[in-house]
């Protein structure tokens, strides 16, 4: 095959994409990043007010946006939210699974209704909305991007009381290996990116609880969303149609190796 030089591009004109967990956070930022490259964007949460406020500065920027009401937990509303999006803006071919909550309670004291919410968040919604989007793709033959968000959690616990946050963000990483191999066949590309402690509402949460754990790490800071751009960029984008079933770390070098 002929390739031109340099085979990059962050031209996503013609794509639409979902992004959960759209109304703050990574989710905001991934969002904003996609409909700058071009991509027509449905962004899921469950706060709707933030989610029109997003996409009227989407809009003014010139590009185009649909909010949807989503609380990833009820699994009934993933399969809807699919098609509501796609019936605003055609096919969707690039999901974003960024929607995450933490547990924040020692693992034997955590109620069940936690351990279920916490599981139906991370990585249950993740899997029927990959499913679902994936199930579109292959009926009409076209070629589509997975990217899930995970955490570096999945690959250390510092303890705090994020056991199960750990474990279901460790799913993530092998239901994105899994399910690229059994997807490669149809041109559809599941990855994962895998953040450490980066600026976020749920950030923001923890360091009420636990101080200011960025004066531990080597650079004494935390990561900027805007500094995920260019992986998950790179994600959705035709330079990677060769990459799947893998995952990018970044933390800043936060932690041990």
């Amino acid at each position: 095959m002929d390739f031109p030089l340099p085979n990059v591009s962050t031209d996503l004109t013609g794509q639409t994409a979902f992004v959960t967990g759209a109304s703050s956070g990574l989710g905001r930022r991934f969002a904003q990043v996609l409909a700058a490259c071009g991509a027509k964007v449905a962004i899921a949460a469950r706060r709707m007010d933030r989610l029109e406020t997003l996409a009227a500065e989407i809009r003014n920027a010139g590009g185009v946006a649909e909010p949807i009401e989503l609380d990833v937990a009820d699994d009934e509303a993933l399969a809807p939210a699919i098609a509501q999006a796609e019936a605003a803006l055609g096919t969707v071919t690039i999901l974003v699974n960024n929607a995450g909550i933490p547990d924040a309670q020692r693992a034997h004291k955590m109620p069940l209704d936690l351990i279920n919410r916490v599981i139906d968040v991370n990585l249950r919604a993740p899997y029927v909305l990959s499913c679902e989007v994936a199930r579109r793709l292959i009926e009409i033959k076209t070629p589509g991007r997975i990217v899930n968000i995970a955490s570096i959690a999945a690959f250390e616990y510092a303890g705090n009381g994020a056991a199960l946050y750990s474990i279901t963000k460790a799913g993530v990483i092998r239901m994105t290996e899994a399910l690229a191999v059994e997807w490669a066949r149809f041109n559809i590309n599941v990855n994962a990116i895998a953040p450490g402690a980066f600026a976020s509402e749920m950030m923001d949460g923890m360091l009420e609880r636990v101080g200011d754990i960025s004066q531990h790490f080597p650079r004494k800071r935390l990561g900027q969303p805007a500094q995920m751009d260019s992986t998950l960029l790179f994600l959705v984008s035709p330079a990677s149609e060769c990459v799947t079933g893998t995952f990018v770390k970044i933390d800043d070098g936060q932690g041990p190796r």
